[in-house]
């Protein structure tokens, strides 16, 4: 088992309020990708950090493999959904597959 793990800072720019929209819109785009992305077994985006949290999202999913993990990458749901809802706001990202 693959698991890839995504930690997001939003833009500065952004309101409090663009920021919570912008984390809803992320975990209802990218949590429907389960059930579409053959090879993604589960995937969560986590939004309700505490205070002391200095990320704004989590993004947690396992894969059966590298491989998997490898097609969720280029899967163009995948890159539709995070060329729309993701990467314009985002300002920091962070990985670890393990």
């Amino acid at each position: 088992m693959v698991r890839h793990i995504i930690l997001w800072q939003l833009k500065d720019e952004l309101s409090a309020d663009e920021k919570r929209t912008v984390c809803e819109n992320m975990k209802r785009e990218l949590e429907a990708l389960v059930g579409t992305v053959e090879g993604l077994c589960s995937l969560t985006v986590h939004i309700e950090g505490l205070p002391t949290s200095n990320a704004d999202a989590m993004l947690e999913s396992e894969f059966p493999d590298a491989d998997a993990l490898a097609g969720y990458a280029v899967h163009p749901a995948h890159v539709a959904a995070a060329n729309t809802f993701v990467r314009p706001f985002v300002k920091t990202r962070l990985c670890l597959d393990f």
